[in-house]
């Protein structure tokens, strides 16, 4: 069924998409270091939530999405079309890993991702879903690899996981000469786990900045999460 969501100065429709939208997407497109001129690759962009809130946020001159699947990546590019950013965004129907082929290494300023967390298993029945929630299309060192090829030297990739994926992957990311240079962790109230974390890689090893966020406050969205997502919810 086809569903769109009104953010303060794009729409999206996700039909087709495997994952809908979610806070995480939100979160880490609010979040992310971004530059305001250079090349933008949002990698697996589903519906292409990613990519429109970079085009709201900066001015970079080109926003690539990559998208793997052919319904999701049809989303993105008609979300991109109504969108007041359409001349800098396109989205590609490719396999990130086949696309760097034809892509000159250290040559993209800025990666954001929200990629496939779940290892291990029942997986989803459509397709399409499965290929968005699991590692088995897309791993995490696969990912890394792919940061490591892209990324100039004083580039950054932003990433959200759940809180354990997140720092597997931060301890294997020196493995490929990425380091986290800022790291948020996410939690829902001050009294449950941290269940998401955001974070900035980069080829520069330097001291992390790390930081914490909760989403709700005595029942209500806590100012530093309306602070951040302002500019994008309706209601904020």
């Amino acid at each position: 069924m086809s569903r769109s969501f009104n953010f303060k100065q794009f729409t999206i429709n996700d039909h087709g998409c495997g994952m809908p939208i979610s806070t995480d997407g939100v979160l880490l497109g609010a979040w992310a270091g971004l530059p305001q001129q250079g090349h933008i690759v949002d990698i697996g962009t589903g519906s292409g939530l990613l990519a429109l809130m970079a085009a709201q946020r900066t001015q970079a001159t080109t926003i690539t999405a990559i998208e793997l699947d052919s319904s999701a990546a049809m989303a993105a590019t008609a979300n991109f079309s109504a969108s007041p950013w359409s001349s800098r965004l396109q989205c590609i129907e490719n396999n990130i890993t086949h696309w760097c082929q034809h892509i000159a290494p250290a040559s993209i300023d800025s990666i954001i991702c929200n990629p496939p967390y779940f290892n291990a298993g029942q997986q989803a029945h459509q397709q399409h879903r499965a290929t968005a929630r699991h590692t088995d299309s897309f791993s995490h060192q696969q990912l890394l690899e792919t940061l490591r090829y892209l990324l100039t030297t004083d580039g950054s990739a932003s990433i959200i996981l759940p809180a354990y994926e997140g720092q597997q992957l931060i301890n294997q990311a020196s493995a490929y000469g990425l380091y986290c240079q800022r790291r948020c962790d996410v939690r829902t109230t001050m009294h449950k786990p941290i269940m998401r974390t955001l974070i900035e890689l980069t080829k520069n090893c330097v001291i992390t900045e790390q930081q914490q966020l909760c989403i709700h406050t005595d029942n209500t969205y806590s100012t530093d999460f309306i602070k951040l997502t302002k500019d994008f919810y309706l209601k904020m």
